[in-house]
């Protein structure tokens, strides 16, 4: 379940904005033969503006349509709304929980640590924590992260910083057995594994889950001239999908390949024309549309 690749799924929405859950099945079965688990519910997943029953939901419906291991998204920058939500997509079935640092109140190291130790006490499944500094405003230096690799049920992280230094220090200092590095950044994949990641949760399996699978096999196989090749094929993709805010692009990538995706919710608006042709342009070239 922490290794390999692991999209971070979308949530396809109907025209009216409502879950488009058999959109969703459609993606999920697009993905599934190609990838490891699935994290639902994330930022890829407009998290931020589902409501909590949908939230929870989406996550039930994920864990009960793939055989894949599901990792919940449930973080907040509410401890007791995380212990709340991570509790409810345990109940839904996922099997583990990606938590997000807590976003906008810009806890210093003392506070991340102890929001995540309570949120460890209250609940049984595994954690994985997800450092994304660029949308929450903190970062977890490698220090805090090793400090945090040793409560019980924290069994990794995701790493979205862009700090390779920082990266690299995670997986030399954490001794804890079996913790688990894996990128945030599909860009990142491939440099991450050769420091000693075990995979990415990732953006780009959505629109190319084979050929990301094509990479990390090829890494893990040793054939790393073929994992070179393929980032390097896939880098134009890696930086199409953040054209602008993610999921924006990647939601108009799978409608350009006539997959369900529908427009994201407010305060993000739609790809514009401009980069959706260069978007296009990148799918084209990848044999992709």
């Amino acid at each position: 379940m922490f290794k390999g690749v692991i999209p971070a799924i979308i949530t396809p929405f109907k025209e009216d904005f409502s879950v488009d859950y058999k959109g969703l099945e459609k993606d999920i079965e697009y993905m599934e033969k190609h990838v490891d688990a699935f994290v639902p519910c994330g930022t890829t997943g407009e998290a931020s503006t589902l409501g909590y029953e949908e939230h929870v939901e989406v996550v039930r419906f994920v864990a009960e349509t793939s055989k894949l291991p599901v990792i919940g998204g449930s973080g907040s920058n509410s401890t007791k709304e995380a212990i709340w939500l991570t509790k409810e997509v345990e109940k839904a079935g996922a099997e583990a929980a990606l938590l997000v640092t807590p976003y906008y109140n810009k806890p210093n190291d003392a506070g991340i640590f102890e929001h995540y130790k309570a949120i460890a006490k209250e609940v049984s499944i595994p954690m994985i924590v997800y450092n994304i500094p660029g949308r929450t405003g903190i970062n977890v230096s490698a220090q805090l992260m090793a400090k945090l690799a040793e409560i019980d049920n924290i069994v990794g992280v995701k790493e979205a910083s862009g700090n390779l230094k920082q990266i690299s220090e995670i997986i030399r200092i954490v001794k804890k057995r079996n913790f688990t590095v894996l990128s945030g950044d599909d860009f990142l994949t491939l440099p991450i594994l050769v420091l000693g990641g075990k995979g990415v949760i990732s953006v780009a399996a959505n629109v190319a889950p084979k050929m990301m699978r094509e990479l990390y096999d090829a890494f893990e196989s040793g054939n790393i001239a073929r994992a070179i090749e393929l980032h390097h094929r896939l880098s134009p993709l890696f930086d199409a999908l953040f054209i602008d805010t993610n999921p924006i692009p990647v939601k108009k990538a799978l409608e350009l390949m006539g997959l369900p995706a529908g427009k994201p919710r407010l305060p993000l608006v739609e790809l514009s024309p401009d980069k959706t042709e260069k978007l296009r342009a990148v799918l084209k070239e990848l044999g992709l549309l």
